[in-house]
C-alpha cells in the first residue's frame, strides 16, 4: 500500500531577509495573523532569523498540540521570551516539571473557597470606580477599565500591603511594562538591546515594579500577618518537593506575570463588553433584566454568579468575538506527528484564539456579536474541539479562569446597574494587538441608570 506524502508546509507571503515577517507584524498583525488561515491547516512565519513558526490553523490540530501532545513540548517563543522580558519564571511562562511544580504551589490562590472572598473586595473597587463618574461625562473606556482593573488586583492581592504612593507607582510603572511587552516578545531580541527611549523607560518600569511587589512581599513576611489576600496565601506556600516557602523573587514574577496578563485581559474584555452593550441596546435591556430579577436591587455577590447565565452568556460572546489572544506559542521538545505532517524537534508552534474565533466555517456570522449562540445546543454540541478557547486547553490552561470569570461577571454587574454608557461618536473603534488584543481609544459617554 503507498502512503501519500504530505504536502510541504507552505510559508507565507511577504518575508524579508533579516526581518523575516517583522514588516507585516508591525504594519498590521491582527490582519496578518488572520489571513494565514487561508493557507491551510498550517503555515510557516518567520519571527526570527534563521527560525521558523509553524502556525497550526486547523482545530482539531490545534487541540491535538494543547491536549494530546503536551508533555513533548514546551511553551515556545512567546512564553520563554515573556520570562525573560518580564525578569523571571513565572507558572504562566514555565515549562515541564518546573511548570508543574509551580502550579500546584498556586493552585491553593485559586481555589473556590478563596475566590469567593475576593468578591467582595472586587465590588468595592468598582463601586469606588464607578461612584467618581459624573453624568455626561467623556470616559476613555479602555484607560478607565486597566486603572479598575489594577484596582482589583491590588485588592485581592495586596489588601494593605501597599500604601497609596507605593499603588500609583506600581501602576504607572506597571501600564509602561503592559504597553512594552508585546512588541518586545514579537520582535527580533536585537531590537531590545538597541539605545532607544522606549527600551529605557521598558527595564526601568520593570525594575520598579519588581522592586515595589519585593517590598510588599518582605513586609507581610516581617508582620507575620495574614491579610486574607492573594499575598497572604502566596506567601504560606510550599515547594512540595522541598517543603519550603516560595522565594520573594518567585512571588515577584508570579504577581508580575498575574499583573501583566491579568490586568491587560481583564480591562479589555471589559471594555469589550460595554462597548457591544452599547451597540446592542436589546443585550443591555436582557441584562438588566436578568440582573433585576436575580439581585433585587441589592449588591451581587459570589453566590450569584451561577444565577446569572445570561451575563455568563454576554461574557462567552466577548471572549469569542473579542479574544485577547492573539498569537500563543508551543516548541516541540522531540519530533511530533500533527495530523499529516511529522514536526521535527526544536519547531516553534504557534495557534491565534483571535483568528480562530472569527472563522466563519465554525461561528456562523463571526462579526456579530449574538450571546444568544451560546444557547443553541446543537450547534455547541457540533462545534470541533479546539474551535473555541477562551482559556486555552491542556496542561497549560489558564490557572486563573474562574478568578477571571468572577472579576468580570463582578465588575459587570456592578457597573452596569449604575451607569449606561454611550458611544461618544461613530469612530469605528477597531482591535489592535499589544500585549493582548485591545480596543483602539474607545471613548463613551455615561448617564446614570434610572432606578
Amino acid at each position: 500500500m503507498t502512503t501519500i506524502a504530505a504536502p510541504p508546509i507552505p510559508t507565507a507571503a511577504g518575508a524579508l531577509p533579516l526581518l523575516g515577517h517583522a514588516i507585516p507584524l508591525l504594519r498590521d498583525n491582527l490582519a496578518f495573523v488572520a489571513s494565514l488561515r487561508d493557507y491551510g491547516p498550517l503555515v510557516r512565519i518567520h519571527l526570527q532569523p534563521r527560525q521558523s513558526t509553524v502556525v497550526v490553523n486547523d482545530p482539531a490540530l490545534i487541540r491535538t498540540m494543547l491536549v494530546d501532545l503536551a508533555p513533548g513540548l514546551d511553551k515556545g517563543r512567546f512564553f520563554e521570551k515573556m520570562g525573560q522580558v518580564l525578569g523571571g519564571d513565572s507558572v504562566v511562562t514555565a515549562a515541564g516539571s518546573d511548570h508543574v511544580r509551580k502550579r500546584r504551589q498556586l493552585q491553593p490562590a485559586f481555589r473556590h473557597d478563596e475566590i469567593a472572598r475576593y468578591v467582595d473586595l472586587m465590588r468595592d473597587e468598582v463601586v469606588r470606580t464607578a461612584t467618581a463618574w459624573r453624568p455626561g461625562g467623556t470616559l476613555n473606556v479602555r484607560e478607565a477599565m486597566v486603572k479598575l482593573s489594577l484596582d482589583m488586583l491590588a485588592a485581592t492581592v495586596f489588601a494593605s500591603s501597599l500604601d497609596e504612593q507605593a499603588f500609583r507607582r506600581l501602576r504607572r510603572d506597571l501600564s509602561v511594562v503592559m504597553n512594552g511587552v508585546g512588541a518586545r516578545v514579537m520582535l527580533p531580541d536585537w531590537v531590545e538591546r538597541l539605545p532607544l527611549p522606549a527600551n529605557w523607560r521598558f527595564n526601568s518600569s520593570r525594575a520598579a515594579v519588581r522592586a515595589v511587589i519585593g517590598d510588599a512581599v518582605d513586609g507581610l513576611r516581617a508582620s507575620g500577618h495574614d491579610t486574607g489576600d492573594m499575598l497572604s496565601t502566596l506567601l504560606r506556600a510550599e515547594d512540595e518537593e522541598t517543603g519550603r516557602p516560595m522565594a520573594a523573587h518567585q512571588i515577584c514574577s508570579e504577581v508580575l506575570t498575574l499583573a501583566v496578563a491579568g490586568t491587560e485581559t481583564t480591562a479589555s474584555v471589559l471594555s469589550w463588553v460595554l462597548y457591544e452593550l452599547a451597540r446592542n441596546p436589546d443585550v443591555d435591556a436582557r441584562l438588566q433584566e436578568e440582573l433585576e430579577d436575580v439581585l433585587a436591587g441589592r449588591a451581587v455577590t459570589f453566590e450569584d454568579m451561577s444565577r446569572l447565565p445570561y451575563l455568563r452568556n454576554v461574557i462567552t460572546e466577548a471572549l469569542r468575538l473579542h479574544h485577547t489572544g492573539w498569537l500563543v506559542t508551543r516548541r516541540t521538545l522531540a519530533a511530533v506527528r500533527l495530523g499529516d505532517w511529522e514536526i521535527p524537534p526544536g519547531t516553534e508552534l504557534a495557534y491565534c484564539q483571535h483568528a480562530l474565533h472569527r472563522d466563519a466555517s465554525l461561528f456562523p456570522d463571526p462579526l456579530r456579536f449574538d450571546p444568544d449562540r451560546w444557547l443553541d445546543e446543537p450547534w455547541k454540541a457540533a462545534l470541533p474541539e479546539g474551535a473555541f478557547l477562551p482559556f486555552g486547553a491542556g496542561k497549560h490552561k489558564c490557572i486563573g479562569d474562574h478568578f477571571a470569570m468572577t472579576e468580570l461577571t463582578t465588575a459587570i454587574a456592578t457597573l452596569t446597574r449604575m451607569w449606561r454608557l454611550d458611544l461618544a461618536s461613530d469612530r469605528e473603534v477597531r482591535p489592535e494587538a499589544r500585549a493582548t488584543v485591545r480596543p483602539s481609544t474607545l471613548m463613551m459617554t455615561a448617564g446614570r441608570r434610572e432606578p
